[in-house]
């Protein structure tokens, strides 16, 4: 069963036999993030969050830009404190919800990923990227340290090679974003679609109930102390024992056949 719905024409979703695809769709705008694309894709993803038929997200984008940042006409058209500290607040919200939401999110990067475009590809659980992509945390060209951006990129990257692109704005290739933790893969055109396919398959292949606790408990042990992050990572195996997946699972292998996954 195909679904299709239409946010303002910015954001197109589909959903396909339990994969969301999410698509930026301003190409003539090199996908820039302006307030409308926010809310459209806020929306789409609370929508998504909340049914749980969907197993993994896919995040792409038309055109030959994955995302060229925040809407610069926009905003310089709105000189107000109050509506940066709205639109900031905004792109935070959207970001959060990438990485609480109980579903994998894939990064699926045809080109171009600067300053928030960067953020949103670090946001994402997973990122796959053509050979031929570049990044950059960009705004300080323009007189603009990329600080909500440095959120997402600094919890991927090491810190001096997040400093590196925080303070310089020189692009990074995408096969070095793999080298530093960007992204996940570097791949030519043809082989994009395949990759980001390996990925779905892999984790839909697997108990919904598992990849969901894993995911929360993931972003949420990273902030954590070490003795901390162990003790709640202890509570959540045990409940995750308790699940019915986690019993199927040990039985399956046992007896040496494929598991019978439970809905989320």
């Amino acid at each position: 069963m195909t679904q299709m719905m239409e946010a303002e024409q910015i954001v197109l979703y589909e959903v396909n036999d339990g994969v969301a695809t999410v698509t930026l769709n301003r190409p003539r705008q090199f996908n820039a993030m302006s307030e409308e694309v926010l809310r459209a894709l806020q929306m789409t993803l609370d929508t998504i969050a909340a049914d749980d038929a969907i197993r993994v997200v896919v995040l792409a984008a038309n055109g030959p830009a994955f995302c060229a940042g925040h809407d610069l006409k926009q905003m310089r058209a709105n000189p107000t404190e109050d509506y940066y500290n709205e639109l900031f607040d905004q792109c935070s919200r959207m970001m959060m919800t990438i990485n609480k939401m109980p579903q994998p999110v894939i990064a699926r990067v045809q080109g171009l990923a600067t300053a928030a475009g960067c953020q949103l590809v670090a946001a994402c659980d997973l990122a796959v990227a053509v050979d031929t992509a570049v990044f950059a945390t960009s705004g300080i060209r323009v007189g603009l340290f990329c600080a909500t951006p440095a959120v997402a990129v600094s919890r991927n990257l090491a810190r001096k090679q997040a400093m590196e692109m925080l303070l310089t704005g020189e692009f990074m290739d995408a096969p070095t974003a793999v080298q530093y933790g960007l992204i996940n893969r570097a791949v030519p055109a043809a082989e994009l679609d395949e990759t980001v396919q390996w990925f779905v398959d892999a984790i839909v292949s697997k108990s919904a109930v598992a990849v969901s606790m894993g995911k929360e408990m993931f972003y949420k042990q990273i902030e954590m102390g070490m003795a901390e992050a162990y003790e709640y990572a202890s509570t959540v195996m045990a409940c995750n024992m308790m699940a019915e997946d986690a019993g199927e699972g040990i039985d399956a292998f046992m007896q040496k056949r494929p598991p019978q996954w439970q809905h989320r």
